[in-house]
């Protein structure tokens, strides 16, 4: 029997609207499970609104409503939010159900039935003006740790340090502002101290969980794994304990049993399984995936997997755990306008852009990832559009062009055009590996070498100059690179799926699979049909439209925009000056010879610099110039589909072999010019007095066609 796989992200909280820094993780669990899916395997993804606890007790009060009302404002809001995103839940439900009340209690049932449940009195604040006790969100204080002011009785927002609310300095009722006094109160406790070899085992198996976490997670055990309180004192928005007098289930018991109760009710609507027990069962077949953000790594690789186990269930195979999302290199915060919500950019832009980007940036680790609109911008342009984007419209437009028709040629027994498609399907496998490891930056490098190779191949064949002559030698070039732009549509299918089913239609193919890729073999498409209607896959993004996200205005910092300093680091290398030194943008190619006495540069406005376009090239060939000792004759790739030749005068100071391959920074809007018989349309620039002091200006590991600024 094949195995079955079942992915949850973790359960946003019914609270607030959906951001991008949520995004990351659902765009991340949503690509892998579209990876699954493509090779085959049986994958269901469930995901579910968390709902109870203090806060949404609390806000729904503030908005004058009853919990359940406040709570389905968002049930329908988070869902379209994810559904606009592109990702595709099996089922997403909420735990505010009848399924998740039934699995809490039988739940709680098994974990009291082994003796892990435990009655302690414990001293809390309470309020005799609103006549509560005060957990969490109900009262705030001064920290005990930093002192600042103002914080919640569970953790400061400040300092990141947890505590007891009887810990806080100076309290008070969150409601009416009253010093609370101390009652106590009896509670109810997991005893997770028991399962210390248990949960050490666990934190062992090869796979669980990232090595770094399960190091840090030996705090816990070191200092002694405490017993964890499950119950709440009521009033308290959630489910009632049985057996209990005005008790209820704390969140983070009823949350997570959220995954099983989504996969019970899907299973009841769909009848692809008798009940949830079909995947939760011990000893079931299921590889059961989490997704979650690591600050609540705790509670799902210590307290949950605990917890299945005493109640005789399945434990997770593996809990894959992502970075915090920055942006601008700040931390998302309402004050500082960098949260940014998931509704705000789809008001202005297309989800595909930023499954790329992100995409682009995660790998299996933990590190945080920043959202720098500006090389947001750049990498989507110069490697989306630019360069992927750029493949299938070059190819597939002339192939639609009135010379061929829409037809494409033969499949070729040799040639360069099927070497170009078989190097292509050699590295599948390369993308396939990084997929299945989480490492998708790594995928993504892969897939745009290969759109870089084939966009090589078209210039190198030139069949828009070929179609003049031989239709048919330019109908193969073209037919080689659209095979080419097939395959990327297989490998990019998890990534931005509304791009690639366009990309289908415009080959008029079925959409291919990572299952078909295993097997597949040259010629991929089907040469007797004609290709479809070929548009642009996606339009450029705008600066003016990435800002609009933050609600700002293009070129919020115009004096950054302005500078376009020589080393091409943009804003992060301010200069004092406006005006860049001679030897920091030398214009490398001869220079005439100096008058005797060379008068100073005079002063330049802003203006006039900001019209020189800087762009990163890479340089694809290079050559030296007959009978001109200090000129090399450049192929330089600026992301425009087609390379230019540039001449610079670079000679003494770099071989040929030592420049190709490399990136640099070119003028890119250069009045053309001639040089020893050679258009060359561009400078690149370096820094030194000339000759062999000559250092070629490092833009980075950019795309070509990214701007320097």
């Amino acid at each position: 029997m094949a195995e079955r796989i079942l992915v949850t992200s973790a359960l946003p909280y019914a609270n607030g609207p959906i951001h991008l820094g949520h995004m990351v993780e659902y765009v991340q669990t949503d690509i892998y499970v579209r990876f699954l899916r493509s090779c085959g395997k049986d994958v269901v993804y469930f995901c579910a609104d968390d709902t109870h606890g203090t806060p949404i007790e609390l806000n729904a009060a503030k908005h004058g409503l009853k919990p359940e009302e406040f709570i389905a404002r968002f049930f329908e809001a988070h869902q379209a939010d994810f559904r606009e995103f592109d990702v595709r839940f099996d089922y997403f439900h909420s735990t505010n159900s009848a399924e998740n009340k039934h699995y809490a209690e039988y739940i709680y049932g098994k974990l009291k039935e082994h003796g892990d449940i435990e009655k302690r009195d414990i001293e809390q604040a309470f309020c005799e003006v609103d006549k509560r006790f005060l957990p969490d969100r109900f009262i705030k204080g001064t920290c005990p740790n930093c002192k600042a002011p103002e914080q919640y009785g569970d953790a400061c927002e400040k300092c990141g340090k947890a505590y007891s609310p009887t810990d806080l300095v100076e309290p008070k009722c969150a409601l009416c502002g009253t010093p609370p006094v101390r009652r106590k109160s009896s509670h109810l406790f997991f005893k997770l101290s028991r399962h210390g070899d248990f949960l050490q085992e666990t934190l062992r198996k090869p796979g669980f969980l990232h090595p770094g976490l399960a190091t840090q997670l030996q705090g816990f055990f070191e200092s002694g794994l405490a017993d964890w309180d499950i119950s709440r004192d009521g009033p308290y928005f959630g489910f009632a304990i049985p057996g209990e007098t005005d008790k209820y289930f704390y969140v983070w018991l009823d949350a997570p049993i959220g995954y099983i109760a989504t996969t019970e009710k899907w299973a009841k609507e769909t009848g692809k399984a008798k009940s949830a027990l079909d995947y939760w069962a011990e000893g079931s077949d299921t590889r059961i995936i989490h997704f979650i953000g690591k600050d609540i790594v705790y509670f799902h690789a210590l307290f949950w997997p605990a917890v299945l186990n005493v109640a005789g269930l399945k434990r997770p195979d593996a809990v894959k755990v992502h970075g915090h999302l920055t942006v601008n290199g700040e931390k998302m915060s309402k004050s500082r306008g960098t949260l940014i919500a998931a509704r705000a950019y789809l008001e202005q832009l297309d989800p595909s852009y930023l499954r790329y980007f992100y995409a682009a940036m995660l790998g299996a680790g933990v590190e945080d990832l920043d959202l720098s609109l500006k090389d947001f911008r750049l990498r989507v342009n110069g490697e989306l559009v630019n360069n992927i984007g750029n493949l299938a419209n070059r190819s597939l437009s002339m192939l639609a062009g009135a010379a061929l028709e829409k037809r494409l040629a033969p499949a070729t027994k040799e040639g360069p055009g099927k070497a170009l498609v078989e190097a292509a399907l050699a590295r599948v496998s390369e993308v396939r590996e990084a997929f299945e490891k989480l490492e998708y930056r790594n995928a993504i490098r892969v897939i745009t070498e290969i759109s870089q190779t084939a966009n090589a191949f078209l210039q190198n064949a030139a069949p828009w100059a070929k179609v003049k002559t031989d239709v048919e030698a330019a109908r193969a070039d073209l037919s080689d690179a659209a095979e080419v732009a097939y395959i990327l549509g297989a490998l990019l299918s998890p990534v931005i799926p509304r791009v690639t089913e366009k990309l289908f239609a415009q080959l008029n193919a079925a959409p291919l699979t990572f299952e078909a890729l295993a097997t597949a073999r040259y010629p991929l498409l089907d040469r007797s049909r004609p290709v479809g209607t070929p548009e642009p896959l996606m339009p450029r993004l705008e600066e003016e439209r990435v800002n609009a996200i933050l609600g700002q205005p293009p070129a919020a910092e115009p004096a950054k925009e302005a500078k376009k300093d020589a080393k091409g680091k943009g804003d992060k290398a301010e200069k004092k000056a406006a005006e860049p030194k001679p030897a920091e943008a030398k214009a490398a190619e001869p220079k005439p010879a100096a008058p005797a006495a060379e008068a100073a540069p005079g002063e330049i406005e802003i203006g006039d610099f900001s019209k020189v376009v800087l762009k990163v090239g890479h340089v694809l060939a290079a050559e030296r110039v007959p009978k001109a000792d200090k000129l090399l004759k450049l192929t330089v790739d600026l992301g425009e589909g087609q390379p230019r030749t540039i001449c610079s005068g670079i000679a003494e100071a770099y071989a040929p072999e030592q420049i190709q391959g490399r990136k640099v920074v070119v003028v890119a809007n250069l009045k053309p010019r001639m040089l020893r018989g050679i258009e060359s349309r561009g400078m690149i620039l370096t820094a030194g007095s000339g000759g062999k002091d000559l250092s070629l200006l490092d833009p980075g590991d950019m795309p070509p066609g990214s701007e320097v600024r």
